[in-house]
């Protein structure tokens, strides 16, 4: 697998309960570099996507919110 592909799984604690997320590397980074530039710890940044999801899986919210933040800050330029 290229690098960036790979599946890691990542436990953490949300609305009180422990989680699993298993997410490609890129996005792990993705959301890593958008939480640094929110100034957010990433559990912060998931725990705001996850209270905001709805019935979207939390891997699949992850994932778009990841895509639609590189994409507004592609459309600004």
């Amino acid at each position: 697998m290229a690098d960036g592909n790979r599946v890691r799984k990542r436990s953490l604690t949300l609305a009180g309960h422990r989680t699993s997320v298993s997410l490609e590397d890129a996005f792990w980074h993705a959301l890593g570099e958008i939480a640094a530039t929110r100034g957010l710890t990433m559990t912060a940044l998931v725990r705001e996507i996850d209270e905001a999801r709805g019935v979207t899986a939390l891997s699949q919210s992850l994932r778009t919110y990841a895509l639609n933040w590189y994409r507004d800050r592609a459309s600004i330029r």
